[in-house]
């Protein structure tokens, strides 16, 4: 994190995303306005429509997967992509801060400025978005929110007011904490698991955003469905990680 009184580290807004034509040009101009955001990366992850082309007249950075990996997937060869543009611009500061960003949010994005000052001041070392009720109503009932909190606290003592927020500023050393990310839908439990672990610090700030939710047509439960399923990897993951770790003090295991 930034020294108390020393230079401030940029921050690079992170936006996987996919078939997000309609809204990823709004929510890229939106984050571009954000104080302290220097670069944009937008992750097009296998859409089949023109997210790519747009979010790059919109200004940002565009890294295309030919075929849909998941959301972790994105976000990881965002910060790939960020880090070797940072090697290749010399030594400055140090490497920025991220703030990890959905596709969809459209003019709400500009909101998203409260989540950069305690991590940017040092009080924090990752903040999460609690979002207000949204326009629409979502169809799921619980299921996987409950999963995900009651996953956390048990794991870390720490209970989560939106467990699967993905919206998130935090430091190089927060990521680092947390690499290799949970893979698909089971990234924003393990990045939270994986930073308090490692002894760092998190804060929920809430946060005015709004964004398209799941219905409940049978697509609705088929994503909630893939979410649970990965949530529930995650969380087995770690807490196999926790028992080996238990019988082998002082041993790495990256399950």
């Amino acid at each position: 994190m930034s020294a108390p009184g020393g230079p401030a580290r940029a921050v690079a807004a992170i936006i996987p995303c996919k078939d997000e034509a309609d809204r990823i040009a709004a929510t890229v101009e939106a984050v571009l306005t954000l104080e302290g955001v220097d670069r944009v990366v937008v992750v097009d992850d296998g859409s089949s429509d023109d997210t790519a082309a747009v979010a790059h007249a919109a200004g940002a950075d565009v890294i295309v997967h030919a075929r849909n990996a998941g959301k972790a997937a994105a976000l990881e060869t965002g910060v790939r992509h960020l880090r070797g543009l940072e090697a290749a611009e010399g030594a400055g500061v140090g490497p920025r801060h991220l703030l990890f960003v959905d596709g969809d949010l459209e003019g709400s994005a500009t909101n998203l400025h409260v989540l950069v000052p305690p991590v940017r001041d040092g009080r924090a070392d990752m903040t999460i978005a609690t979002l207000p009720a949204q326009k629409v109503a979502g169809g799921g009932r619980g299921f996987v929110v409950r999963l995900a909190r009651e996953g956390i606290e048990d794991l870390t003592g720490w209970t989560a007011v939106q467990p699967l927020s993905g919206m998130r500023c935090l430091t190089a050393e927060a990521f680092e904490a947390a690499s290799p990310l949970a893979p698909g839908w089971g990234v924003e439990v393990g990045l939270t698991v994986d930073v308090l672990g490692a002894g760092l610090r998190v804060e929920e700030v809430p946060c005015e955003l709004h964004h398209r939710v799941s219905g409940k047509d049978w697509r609705g439960q088929v994503h909630r469905a893939m979410q649970y399923r990965d949530v529930w990897r995650a969380l087995t993951r770690r807490r196999l990680r926790r028992a080996l770790s238990k019988r082998a003090p002082g041993v790495a295991h990256r399950i």
